[in-house]
């Protein structure tokens, strides 16, 4: 793969994953259900690295954890590292345990967000933050609205795979 084909191949993903920033940022973070918003830009990376496979994944989760940090109040720059990580594991098992469709990105969403939560609510009840039975509820309500754009952002930026230029095998 050329400069030119690599460089346009990550600017197509960057500008496909500009709709679901503005979605989640702009609209959805406007009309909560049931007092949750969805978490796209996770989806956005486990989409592209169930697509493109570990390294792809977690150089993407990296560039979306900085995206979703830079652009959400209050973080502390643990998304960056944990999409990263979300990213290269969710890349090892679609290419090794699942296979690279829309299923084995649901299920990859699933976990992934499942971790994410898990980690989020362990760290607030270390600081003592909230009881485990409202943030579990709420949790869940979160990961389930989310889970509801998986097949629109899968087809996204499965769109933009079959279009962009891919590494030859010689």
């Amino acid at each position: 793969m050329t400069t030119k084909d690599f460089t346009v191949k990550w600017l197509a993903y960057a500008l496909a994953l500009l709709p679901v920033w503005l979605l989640e940022a702009f609209v959805l973070s406007r009309y909560p259900l049931f007092g949750v918003k969805p978490m796209l830009l996770p989806l956005a990376a486990i989409a592209v690295a169930t697509l493109e496979g570990a390294t792809a994944g977690a150089g993407f989760g990296l560039a979306v954890g900085m995206l979703f940090d830079a652009v959400s109040a209050g973080t502390s720059g643990g998304m960056i590292l944990a999409l990263a990580m979300l990213g290269l594991g969710t890349g090892l098992l679609a290419q090794y345990v699942l296979r690279q469709n829309l299923v084995g990105c649901f299920l990859c969403s699933v976990l992934a967000l499942f971790c994410m939560d898990a980690l989020r609510i362990g760290v607030r009840l270390l600081l003592n933050v909230a009881p485990l039975e409202p943030m579990l509820n709420v949790a869940l309500r979160e990961i389930g609205w989310s889970l509801c754009f998986v097949p629109v952002i899968y087809l996204l930026f499965r769109w933009v795979f079959y279009r962009v230029p891919k590494a030859t095998v010689l």
